[in-house]
């Protein structure tokens, strides 16, 4: 499911360490949570803004579960086999205190052994319920996490340096020389778009040796632990009546005056002949805005030029504001193409391995996740998710699951005969906010399939900014990354991050774009209902076609061999993998 993807910019991420028990309320039954980003119809494709993500799986011949995510929520009905909010909790008989965290929790040397296996068990759990990865973090990589984890405790919230550059921030004075400098993620859209905006951001951090810090907001506890020992990430927010710059996060825009595209279009700046850029005062500012969402400008897009970020380097805050996987932007930005090459030399691995070290689920909602898969997945021996993401309202639900079936029937994920024992050894997870598709892809395979047809929960509509529906969204993330087949809706956050996750190459239901006129736009009718991603990489939908030396725009694809345009999203690219190897 794609629910808490896009949605208002009020809209916060939770991250966080959560060691206390999720508590059940009247907004903790059964609902989902979709953010649905509204950018202009007339915008152009680069303008255009990231969409939220949906998640199904489908089964297939062997023992295979099939999970199924659609958003249409003009059709309601009732799963036997829901996720209730009693089953997020922190169950102390999940696991034996006397459990050791081995080197294979580590997932070879990507984590750090300096939590307590209790504290967090989704961090040293997680691998435990995925095939052994021939993906392999680099050693280099891994020397980078390390320094990393090492500069956040040094400099992050509640250390003498991090006050002394919040008043210097607060005052205004500026730089300081104490190894010290800080990226704030500024909270946007829905559960999707946030964790591969942060993922984007604590690479650009890493880049950069910036201390990264989240924008956390009220639900931050409820999702994920903690990914840097002895620290958190999670920023302090000043008083009600502060005027720190940092009070105003969700005040900034495009137009802000403390953006890098309007301090580029004003006297900020100073732009030599030979093409060098420079800030016209004594001293740069304390603080910059920049303003990487779908809809940005040129001037904010110049963030990927080798020039200015020369100029941001000598800024010690910048508050970053985005809702899309700027990743694939990073490596054709010419200061950190090499460094990235060497921390990836699969290139199409970045958000699986980032993803695994930054995102652990708290106690709460790993123990949802855990006693869901063990109840209704793990007897299967293959499990399949099939994500339904219905952006356009007015598109018939009978076509969106014409699609589902023909892709699956296509691709023989599931069976179409009956075994000898009248069953296949296969079982279907179904997410969506409605249960309309999940009732009738049920009734299609049910009867084929010995492990079931399942839906955890269908909300009927999101619910923007509530806690419940971003633990059961994180929740549904995960079963789908615990299954061995992956259909996906395009343009879907929700669905990038369970296939990034898992390793999977989904494959994907071409949609139209949420901002189109027709459900039917871009769409063609001879193209086949799913096409397989290129990688399990997630797609960067809004990129900078704008080549900084060269003064004129390039086609993203032919600039280097792992990059590539998107199956779904036609002016998106995304990372592949330059060698033969495939996931």
């Amino acid at each position: 499911m794609d629910a808490t993807q896009g949605g208002t910019s009020g809209a916060r991420v939770g991250v966080g360490v959560a060691n206390k028990q999720q508590q059940t309320s009247s907004s903790s039954t059964t609902r989902r949570w979709w953010w649905w980003p509204w950018p202009s119809r007339n915008s152009s494709c680069a303008t255009r803004r990231s969409l939220p993500a949906v998640c199904v799986v489908a089964a297939a011949v062997a023992a295979a579960v099939f999970v199924l995510t659609a958003t249409d929520g003009a059709w309601w009905g009732r799963s036997p086999d829901g996720m209730p909010a009693s089953m997020f909790f922190d169950d102390p008989r999940d696991w034996d205190p006397r459990s050791n965290i081995t080197a294979n929790h580590l997932l070879d040397g990507l984590l750090t052994a300096d939590f307590t296996y209790g504290s967090c068990r989704s961090r040293y759990q997680f691998a435990g319920y995925r095939k052994e990865s021939s993906h392999k973090p680099s050693p280099y990589l891994i020397a980078k996490l390390r320094k990393q984890e090492a500069l956040q405790k040094r400099c992050g919230p509640g250390t003498a340096a991090y006050k002394e550059a919040v008043r210097r921030l607060d005052s205004g004075e500026g730089v300081v020389d104490d190894g010290c400098r800080y990226l704030v993620y500024i909270s946007y859209r829905g559960l999707g778009n946030r964790i591969l905006a942060i993922t984007s951001s604590f690479l650009y951090a890493v880049l950069t040796e910036r201390v990264l810090l989240v924008d956390g907001g009220k639900d931050a506890a409820d999702l994920f632990c903690e990914p840097f020992p002895g620290t958190t990430w999670l920023l302090p927010l000043p008083g009600w009546f502060s005027s720190s710059p940092l009070r105003r996060l969700q005040g900034y825009l495009g137009g802000s005056k403390e953006s890098l595209g309007n301090m580029l279009q004003s006297d900020a700046v100073t732009v030599s002949a030979g093409g060098n850029v420079s800030w016209s005062a004594p001293r740069p500012p304390p603080y910059l805005y920049l303003h990487l969402s779908g809809g940005y400008g040129f001037h904010d897009k110049l963030f990927f030029c080798g020039a200015h970020q020369r100029l941001l380097g000598e800024v010690p805050w910048l508050f970053m504001w985005t809702d899309n996987y700027v990743v694939p932007g990073l490596f054709l930005t010419p200061p950190f193409t090499g460094e990235l090459e060497a921390m990836f030399p699969e290139k199409d691995a970045v958000f699986y391995h980032l993803g695994r070290y930054l995102f652990h689920p708290t106690n709460a909602v790993w123990h949802a996740v855990t006693r869901y898969y063990r109840s209704n997945l793990a007897s299967a021996a293959q499990r399949v998710g099939v994500q339904i993401r219905v952006f356009q309202k007015k598109q018939p639900p009978q076509v969106v699951l014409e699609q589902v079936l023909s892709c699956v029937r296509g691709e023989k994920l599931l069976p179409e005969t009956t075994a000898a024992n009248g069953t296949s050894s296969h079982a279907v997870l179904v997410t969506s906010l409605s249960s309309w598709y999940y009732e009738r892809i049920r009734d299609e395979f049910g009867g084929r399939v010995a492990g079931g047809v399942h839906q955890p929960s269908h909300e009927g509509r999101q619910r923007w900014g509530d806690a419940a529906h971003d633990m059961r969204a994180l929740s549904e993330i995960y079963l789908l990354s615990m299954c061995d087949v992956l259909v996906t809706s395009g343009y879907s956050t929700f669905g990038y991050v369970a296939q990034g996750l898992a390793g999977l190459r989904p494959w994907v239901m071409a949609r139209a774009p949420m901002w189109a006129d027709d459900w039917r736009e871009g769409l063609d009718p001879q193209e086949p209902p799913c096409r397989r991603a290129a990688s399990v990489e997630p797609c960067f939908h809004s990129p900078s076609a704008y080549d900084c030396a060269a003064g004129r725009d390039v086609d993203l694809d032919k600039v280097t061999p792992y990059i590539r345009r998107c199956v779904d999203v036609k002016c998106g690219i995304k990372l592949v993998n330059e060698s033969s190897s495939q996931w």
